[in-house]
């Protein structure tokens, strides 16, 4: 039945077809018809596949038939139709899973029995697809069959042209910020696609298994497709993101050497390519475009120093770049880097006159006085993490104090200066400084942890006062204005600095590891700061984070403040 449908259908429609052309040309019922030939395609393959491809090892007419068929639905995922494509792709996803599977279980039967043990564990214990496996050359001596007979060999030509079509209608990665919206512009892209992320992830899948099935093909379109690029008889906006997102894709997916001498070419040629562009919004996409991909290969970042360095350097330089969500991703890319290889940062590498994260501190200011304060936060979080990486205590503490001079510095002088005069906390300006010196704390204690026990100390004492300075200003504002008082934009302000003071104290209480310091040093100055406080505010003025805080704090050290505890009850 099968091979007498697809006979039909072979004399209907030529089998090199543009199904892309068809159907962006064609009316409702012939695109509906192709819809249904795609779904009769995968249902029927799906099922009856084995039979098929038994039969075409016999038969040539039907080993022909099972080609073509294959090749329609090449053809079908073509087509810029969201669910047709996600119809076939539950088909290529089970087809190349299935062809991996068979080519790895291959290799360990040809292995000997001591590698047989080793290779089996690693297959049973890594569920993790990027394994790492060149099935291209497969080793036939001994064992119990030839490579010949894979069933991988039926469709060689048929998943070249798959590997081209994944490339080429690769969707957009969650990291990518930014995108060509439908006026065909580039802008900084602020609402997650859940659809389009699950459709990466699959499509990225399929491409994983595509490259073990044949690295050398799926290197090769894509060296030929950057190379259309550079020359200029492909370049798009489309063309070259979807080729960078599919090389983001398949990280992991090529031996170590291999990926080395690849990503090299792929960066050199995409940063040509950053000069070669003229106007904004073309060097605004190739440069999300490198930052994507760098961001995608930390083994490579980590193996290669002078590389991690002139990346970063470059992440430093569009830092500076205007252009909308560039600085974004800049700063992103940059704290992705440094979770991966921060203890790179930290270590004096060869040739170099001192660590890193010291020439990153020191140059802080110039790097990021083109930030908006959130991308300033991002920075200096991507810098604790680094910090976090240096074993040493005193080295890691005067990395940190050299870290926060700046903020420290603008903290003690408007410390000084409301203490002088109490109406500076009046000036919407100066809360919105506060805030955000307390954000940048609360950004570099996230990875630090209990490393950031020196700079609290620093604020604490001072940064309570300045707790209750503002809890009374909050005060006398409902006092005057009454329940509408919480809603204006100067005690929302000052809302906002109580809340990061509270967001700090418990991150840092909820990451520390000597509850010692936090019963001596931390409870009695808190519980005097917050809890009358919280017990006199109107309900519209009370804040959740106390309490917040509260709870982390009865569940890291609840045992050792019975007394407190009842306090911290009866004010609530």
């Amino acid at each position: 039945m099968f091979t007498l449908t697809i006979s039909n259908i072979v004399k209907i429609i030529p089998q090199n077809i543009d199904f892309r052309s068809t159907y962006e040309n064609s009316n409702s019922s012939e695109q509906e018809f192709l819809q249904d030939l795609a779904m009769f395609l995968v249902t029927f393959l799906s099922n009856h596949l084995t039979v098929l491809e038994k039969n075409s090892i016999q038969d040539n007419n039907v080993k022909e038939l099972l080609l073509i068929s294959h090749q329609y639905l090449v053809n079908l995922s073509s087509i810029e139709e969201r669910e047709l494509f996600k119809t076939c792709l539950d088909y290529w996803s089970k087809l190349v899973s299935g062809l991996f599977q068979e080519v790895q279980q291959f290799s360990l039967q040809n292995q000997s029995p001591l590698m047989q043990l080793q290779y089996g564990s690693r297959i049973n214990t890594n569920t993790n697809i990027n394994t790492n496996t060149n099935t291209n050359n497969t080793n036939t001596n001994g064992g119990s069959g030839t490579s010949s007979n894979l069933r991988k060999n039926i469709y060689s030509d048929i998943l070249s042209k798959l590997r081209l079509v994944m490339i080429q209608n690769m969707v957009r990665p969650e990291e990518v910020l930014v995108v060509e919206n439908d006026e065909g512009e580039i802008v900084r892209e602020f609402v997650k696609e859940s659809d389009t992320i699950q459709l990466y992830k699959s499509m990225r899948e399929v491409l994983v298994y595509l490259t073990h099935l044949d690295i050398d093909d799926t290197e090769s379109i894509m060296s030929a497709k950057l190379a259309s690029q550079i020359d200029g008889s492909e370049w798009s906006w489309h063309n070259i993101n979807t080729l960078c997102w599919a090389i983001g894709s398949i990280s992991g997916a090529m031996d170590e050497d291999r990926e080395k001498k690849f990503l090299v070419t792929v960066i050199k040629d995409l940063l040509t390519l950053t000069e070669m562009k003229k106007g904004k919004d073309n060097k605004a996409v190739v440069a999300s475009n490198i930052m994507y991909i760098v961001g995608q290969y930390p083994r490579f970042l980590k193996a290669h120093w002078k590389f991690l360095k002139t990346v970063v350097n470059k992440l430093f330089e569009f830092m500076h770049e205007t252009h909308e969500g560039v600085q974004d991703m800049a700063c992103d890319t940059f704290i992705k880097i440094t979770q991966k290889c921060k203890r790179h940062f930290v270590i004096q590498q060869a040739s170099e006159s001192e660590p890193f994260i010291d020439e990153i501190i020191r140059n802080i200011q110039s790097t990021t006085d083109d930030l908006q304060p959130q991308q300033v936060h991002t920075f200096y979080e991507a810098c604790g993490t680094i910090i976090s990486a240096q074993n040493s205590v005193q080295t890691r503490e005067k990395l940190l104090q050299n870290l926060m001079s700046l903020p420290n510095s603008a903290w003690s002088t408007i410390v000084q200066q409301a203490g002088n005069d109490p109406e500076l906390l009046s000036n919407p300006e100066v809360v919105k400084i506060i805030a955000n010196i307390i954000k940048t704390n609360v950004a570099v204690c996230k990875p630090l942890g209990p490393g950031f026990y020196t700079q609290l100390g620093f604020m604490y004492v001072d940064m309570l006062s300045l707790y209750k300075a503002v809890s009374g200003l909050i005060s006398n504002a409902v006092a005057k204005d009454k329940i509408i008082a919480p809603k204006t934009p100067q005690v929302r302000g000052l809302r906002t600095i109580k809340k990061e003071i509270l967001i700090l104290i418990e991150t840092y209480i909820s990451k520390a590891d000597n509850v010692d310091e936090i019963v001596r040093d931390l409870v009695p100055h808190l519980l005097a700061a917050i809890l009358e406080d919280y017990k006199t505010n109107v309900p519209a003025a009370r804040d959740a984070e106390v309490l917040n805080c509260l709870s982390t704090l009865v569940d890291k050290v609840g045992d050792r403040i019975p007394n407190e505890i009842v306090l911290i009850l009866s004010n609530s």
